[in-house]
């Protein structure tokens, strides 16, 4: 547990900005090591139409039916970018008349 005490050393400017690049460049590392569905990437209603190369009133069909899941946060609707590239790789767009990539 934490002390709540301040330890005042003598460090310099050089060696806190070396500092906090290490850190940063070692966060950015770990995430960019996770694939999209491990991370849970949500994306807009336009940029999931556009992958699925659909319009917005499709897409709005194809939630209401059941084929992909929406996700609400606050007034705004997302999709999880895995559920998004699921349909393709199940080929569940064949049903839509529609041919995956």
């Amino acid at each position: 547990m934490l002390d709540n005490k301040i330890i005042l050393t003598n460090i310099s400017l050089v060696e806190i900005e070396t500092a906090i690049k290490n850190a940063v460049a070692e966060i950015i590392a770990q995430q960019g090591n996770k694939p999209h569905a491990e991370t849970g990437e949500l994306i807009t209603r336009e940029e999931t139409a556009q992958i699925l190369r659909v319009s917005l009133p499709t897409l709005n069909h194809w939630t209401k039916s059941g084929l992909l899941q929406s996700y609400k946060i606050a007034s705004r609707v997302r999709y999880k970018r895995a559920e998004v590239m699921r349909i393709f790789q199940n080929g569940d767009l064949k049903k839509y008349g529609r041919q995956s990539l």
